[in-house]
């Protein structure tokens, strides 16, 4: 199994969002990353043409420490910028710690990161959620989807907003000792009363119970619905 998750990052300290926060673009795409050494990475970011954003302008920001012009991609520049990460964040990017591999380009604005990776199971996602929450940089989970085995099949028999919450929970440590995350918070963040909340996770881990043990549960019977 895989999980797909789709997350923002938000710290003033996480590379390029100077970019958006001091020149014309409100966003900019970052297509590639490569760590160079523990303190420095290189990206190629793509800014749209029509903002104008010159050589000059980028390698007068702080963190920036070399500009590659790469050319043009329709309507967008391209450059290979090298970065110096603060030294406050730089544990986190560690490639030797993660092996999320990431889905989509990365669109960066002032306010932070917007990404999508795939992780090969729940515990990576929590591992990676939980290093960068303890450096500084929030991790704002907008979705996780897990993916059945090759075969097509899955193992349970979840409706949608039961994975939805169980699959949130499990990311956000509700299960762990002690708890990273309360009900209260959960509902929130999900936009339901913890009542419903509560009912989503109880009928959820019975049916994954029930799954797994091979036995009828007969208060599940014609129940379809969260």
């Amino acid at each position: 199994m895989t999980i797909t998750t789709e997350f923002r990052l938000r710290s003033p300290a996480l590379p390029l969002v100077s970019i958006p926060a001091t020149l014309p673009p409100e966003a900019i795409e970052c297509s590639h990353a490569l760590c160079l050494e523990p303190g420095a990475r290189v990206f190629h970011v793509e800014i749209d043409a029509e903002h104008e954003v010159t050589e000059a302008q980028l390698a007068a920001l702080d963190e920036v420490t070399t500009v590659t012009p790469l050319g043009d991609r329709g309507d967008t520049v391209v450059y290979k910028l090298t970065v110096e990460l603060d030294d406050s964040i730089a544990p986190a990017f560690d490639p030797e710690r993660f092996d999320g591999a990431k889905m989509k380009s990365t669109t960066i604005t002032a306010e932070g990161w917007h990404e999508t990776k795939e992780f090969k199971d729940y515990e990576t996602f929590h591992d990676f959620h939980t290093t960068f929450e303890e450096h500084g940089i929030s991790v704002d989970l907008i979705s996780i989807t897990n993916h059945s085995d090759d075969d097509g099949t899955t193992d349970d028999s979840l409706t949608d907003r039961q994975r939805e919450a169980l699959e949130l929970a499990v990311a956000r440590g509700y299960y762990e000792s002690p708890r990273r995350v309360t009900a209260a918070e959960l509902a929130e963040e999900l936009d339901i009363s913890q009542p419903s909340l509560s009912s989503l996770l109880r009928r959820g881990e019975r049916r994954l119970l029930t799954d797994s043990l091979d036995v009828r549960d007969p208060g599940l019977a014609g129940t379809h619905n969260g």
